[in-house]
Order: structure tokens, then sequence, then C-alpha cells
């Protein structure tokens, strides 16, 4: 089953200024002194420096391949202006002959660049959050039954244990008890034996009873 051959327009003109640009950069180079194969050279430099900024940007839209794309788009729309009549091309000024002349180290520098920089790695994509989890609902726990609390009965008090004395301090007593008898004719008391003693009253008693 045959095809038909459809022109495309689009192709057509490529094909067009492609042709006519690469003759004005060759007439150019020429009238900048590159003649022979050198000034067919020019436009051929030209082109693949514009292949390689579009293989560049096919992957990267970075400043490095913008800007090797503007430089082969003014050299080559530059020498369709220079060519149109604008430059005298029997008398072309030094500057431009400057430019014809490092063109090519400047195209091998803008190629090597564009064919050897890395190309930044994608930035990753992160992983999406996991949902947050159902909240939980706590179950009111069951209120306590408080205790009664019972006091502890008080602890009977214990006899306090009598206190001992000294038998020095017997003898020295009687001997009071004697001279309080002889001199009032009445017994000592608690009160009296403790005042002569310098002595609690606790033990001002037991003394006393010990002298009964």
């Amino acid at each position: 089953m045959s095809r038909s051959i459809r022109p495309d327009a689009v192709l057509v003109q490529a094909v067009i200024a492609g042709a006519l640009s690469f003759a004005h950069l060759h007439d150019l180079a020429a009238a900048a002194g590159q003649s022979g194969w050198k000034a067919w050279a020019y436009p051929v430099s030209v082109d693949l420096l514009l292949v390689a900024v579009w293989r560049r940007l096919r992957t990267e839209r970075s400043g490095l391949a913008w800007f090797w794309f503007l430089i082969a788009l003014v050299a080559s729309l530059g020498a369709n202006i220079a060519t149109a009549g604008l430059l005298d091309l029997e008398h072309v000024p030094a500057w431009l002959r400057i430019v014809v002349a490092g063109w090519p180290a400047l195209a091998f520098l803008g190629g090597t660049l564009l064919a050897h920089t890395p190309t930044p790695a994608p930035a990753p994509t992160p992983d999406p959050e996991p949902a947050p989890p159902a909240p939980v609902v706590a179950q009111p726990a069951p209120e306590a039954v408080p205790e009664q609390i019972t006091a502890p009965e008080p602890a009977p008090a214990l006899p306090q244990a009598a206190p001992s004395v000294p038998p020095a301090l017997v003898d020295h007593a009687r001997k009071l008890a004697a001279d309080h008898r002889t001199r009032t004719g009445t017994d000592i008391d608690t009160a009296t034996l403790r005042a002569r003693l310098g002595i609690p009253e606790d033990l001002a008693g037991v003394i006393v009873a010990q002298l009964a």
C-alpha cells in the first residue's frame, strides 16, 4: 500500500532558512579573510553549536544552555544582517575580523561545556504523608467508691515507771525529814522536800513515800 508524499510547509521553510543562513555565514567569513574551505567551516561550526544547544534544552532548561543558544543565535542572525547590505564586505572592520577569527575556539568551548557538563539529577519526589490515625475515644473510667477509713483506736496509756532514787539522795532526804520533824513536830511534805532538794515533784513524791 503506497503512501502519498505531502510537502510540509514548516520543513520547507526550515530548509530555506538553513540554506540562506549557511550561505550568509560563508560570505561573512570569506569577507573577514577566511578563504577556501575555512569559509565553509564557519557555518558548519555554528550549526553544530545550535544542535548541541538543542539537545541540551531537550533535557534541561539551564542558564548554560540558554547562554550558548544566544551566542549561536547572534552568530547566525548577525551574519544574515551583516550581508544584507548594511556592512561593506569589501572593507570589513577590524573588530569583526577578530570575532570571526576567534569563533572556532569559542564554539569549541561552548560545545564542550554543553556535552560534558553533568545534568543535575531531578529532585526526588517526596513520599506521601501517611494518613493520621483515627482518634481514640477514651472510655470513662468507673467511679471508684471511696473507702471509709476507720481511725485506729488509741493505745492504752502505759503506767509510768517510778523514777529510781539513788540511795544517797534518800539518806539525805531522811536527814532533812528528821530535822523538819524536830523543828515543826510534823512530817515533811512533798512540796517542802522538793524545795529543799531542788528536785522534780514526782521524784520528791517517791522519796516522801519511802520515808513514810
